[in-house]
């Protein structure tokens, strides 16, 4: 099995796949790695031999993953609320950052909905007053 920057990559699926398991590396960045090692991209990770996996940990060493690059995404959020910018606010608040409207949708963000339905509040009102 291939542990890399404290990833177990699955056994099974092709390098330039598995490589997406690690925080930080998506498919293009993969895609560059393997290229660039000169390593066939079709290749099962289980297949890989030893000398191929640690020239892999040698260059994902170049990039920011894992918990360096969370701790830089979450400083940068934090930055945002404390300077009080739209964007803190909006992260403050749980709501859609980048622009989404929220009159509707907006459910993952909002949670569910507080809402009671139009009929509902009538018979409330019409049991109450009655």
């Amino acid at each position: 099995m291939a542990r890399i920057a404290g990833v177990d990559l699955p056994r099974n699926k092709r390098i330039d796949i598995a490589l997406t398991a690690i925080y930080g590396i998506g498919r293009y960045t993969a895609s560059q790695i393997v290229t660039d090692l000169n390593i066939d991209p079709g290749k099962k990770v289980d297949s890989l031999a030893e000398n191929e996996i640690s020239q892999l940990r040698d260059q994902i060493q170049n990039y920011k993953i894992e918990g360096d690059l969370r701790r830089e995404v979450d400083q940068n959020i934090k930055r945002l609320m404390d300077i009080n910018s739209y964007r803190g606010l909006r992260h403050r608040r749980q709501l859609p950052v980048r622009g989404q409207r929220t009159n509707t949708n907006a459910r993952t963000r909002k949670g569910k909905a507080r809402t009671i339905s139009v009929g509902r509040k009538a018979k409330e009102a019409a049991r109450k007053s009655g």
